[in-house]
């Protein structure tokens, strides 16, 4: 799940002069999609290195990629010129795009020592989650962009396979999540993700191992859940916990979750966060990507 990019494609990547990108609303503009495309297809190794991410993100037993962009960042810094090579291998899985009126295409996710703990931006366990819950139609990507981890070694990255944490639920479980009982969050000033959702079922009624599984870990102490609906959801965020797997993120690291898939969080930040300078802390950026219709599982 870790994708290193091939010597010879960085250095061309790096002499590589992409353009700005445009956005059509919300979504990253075709023409800038396909002039991207047209660009990178042309610097040898990179249609290879697209298709493993691409079926490290939807082939069987897959879910998740890290793009290791690390020297590429340390070559270009972490501004215009590498946040558009970043897009651009972003948009071979999926359209990029901004589901928030109010920020730019790529979102900071810094670290406030005053915020919630629980919160991305926190400094506490962000419990198990998958973005945009409560919209009818959630991003099918969420991506994040390591451009500093945290200095005191905190912060690892954690992530379990959703579907498989269903398949090890008691068939009562199961059937209780596919219940519409489950509530979490506010929905305002949101584009391009649906309608609001709430209340939702942790699961669709799909066949086993396909859709969303609709679950955040905060609703377990934010929501008013029946006891019986209470008791599935904290079964499963139990086997999310037994089934994850956790890594560390270092700068230019670009992790691709597939949302249908897989669901994320962060352990907490190492203590003494108060003493890192602002500037120093932890900063991650987050894009989000939605598949075409018509995409299917890649062979």
């Amino acid at each position: 799940m870790f994708i290193d990019i091939p010597r010879k494609l960085e250095a061309a990547l790096i002499d590589l002069p992409l353009p700005p990108w445009e956005l059509d609303g919300s979504f990253l503009a075709k023409s800038t999609m396909e002039e991207y495309r047209t660009e990178l297809t042309a610097t040898r190794r990179f249609e290879e290195t697209a298709a493993t991410l691409r079926h490290a993100l939807t082939g069987e037993g897959g879910g998740y990629a890290v793009l290791r962009l690390g020297n590429l960042a340390k070559a270009l810094g972490t501004e215009d010129r590498f946040l558009r090579l970043a897009t651009a291998f972003a948009a071979e899985v999926a359209v990029p795009f901004s589901p928030f009126p109010r920020w730019p295409l790529w979102k900071d996710i810094g670290v406030k020592v005053d915020k919630d703990p629980g919160k991305s931006s926190g400094i506490g366990y962000n419990a198990f989650h998958m973005d945009l819950v409560n919209g009818t139609r959630p991003p099918d990507y969420t991506t994040l962009l390591c451009v500093r981890p945290d200095p005191l070694g905190g912060g690892p990255s954690i992530l379990s396979d959703a579907h498989a944490a269903v398949a090890r639920l008691s068939a009562n479980s199961r059937a209780l999540l596919t219940e519409t009982a489950y509530n979490y969050g506010t929905f305002f000033d949101l584009h391009s993700v649906g309608e609001e959702c709430n209340p939702f079922p942790i699961l669709d009624g799909s066949d086993p191992g396909q859709g969303f599984v609709r679950f955040t870990a905060k609703m377990l102490e934010r929501s008013e859940l029946g006891q019986a609906h209470a008791d599935a959801a904290r079964e499963l965020a139990e086997e999310l916990v037994r089934g994850q797997v956790s890594f560390m993120l270092e700068p230019g690291d670009y992790l691709i979750v597939n949302q249908r898939r897989f669901l994320h969080g962060r352990e907490a930040l190492h203590s003494g966060q108060e003493a890192v300078p602002a500037a120093d802390r932890r900063l991650l950026l987050q894009l989000f990507l939605r598949a075409p219709v018509s995409a299917g599982p890649v062979a």
